[in-house]
């Protein structure tokens, strides 16, 4: 065993204890905040082992994709539509836990077989030294161009949609317009001659008044 066998051996059983405890706190954590970011330690390990197997560009999509948009997405929903509710318990609660776990161990069971029985033989041939990405940028600007542009297209069109169901915005059913100024109505002012008089009058009316209620 040279030395980048056991270096990849090494690695390959630290990323895989790291992704196995990850799941698990994924699944068995109560707190769903720490569940999300323990699946964001799942899928960097995904990524490492896919760099294991020089796949650099489906480890750089892997980061890209699911960490950098699908995790982060999924802590944006909880952290915004995160509601404290007590739960009531439910009759015969431990019938879930019991089939899940019987599919886990089933599904383990399958998957081991398949391991074993599988002649993982090592392949002698050399392996090209060109990197996968410049292959794949090349396919993807000549062969798959039409595909790339439309789902570029329908990515677009996903984001525009996403920024419009997320505006909150208040809009009145009826603009109301601005208020316009209105003029100051103000009454004449009266002549003092006039107000003398009209008080002169109005002091003899009530002396004539005081004078018939004398007589």
């Amino acid at each position: 065993m040279n030395i980048a066998q056991g270096v990849q051996i090494v690695s390959f059983g630290i990323l895989a204890a790291m992704m196995i405890g990850a799941a698990l706190g994924v699944v068995l954590l109560s707190n769903i905040v720490y569940s999300a970011f323990l699946l964001a330690g799942v899928f960097i390990s995904i990524a490492g082992m896919y760099l294991l197997l020089n796949a650099d560009f489906v480890a750089t999509a892997q980061v890209l994709i699911y960490v950098g948009a699908v995790n982060v997405l999924i802590l944006f929903a909880i952290m915004l539509v995160n509601k404290r509710e007590d739960f009531a318990p439910l009759r015969n609660a431990w019938v879930r836990p019991t089939l899940t776990a019987i599919v886990s161990l089933g599904l383990f069971a399958l998957l081991s077989t398949m391991v074993l029985a599988t002649p993982w033989v090592y392949s002698t041939g050399v392996t090209p030294g060109n990197n996968s990405i410049v292959s794949i940028g090349q396919h993807f600007f000549s062969d798959f161009l039409l595909p790339f542009e439309l789902a570029s297209v329908l990515l677009l069109m996903a984001m525009v949609g996403a920024i419009i169901l997320a505006r909150r915005e208040f809009l009145p059913e009826q603009t109301i317009s601005p208020r316009k100024e209105q003029p100051v109505l103000t009454l004449p002012e009266r002549p003092r001659e006039l107000i003398t008089v009209s008080g002169d009058r109005t002091s003899n009316l009530s002396k004539d008044k005081q004078a018939k209620g004398n007589s």
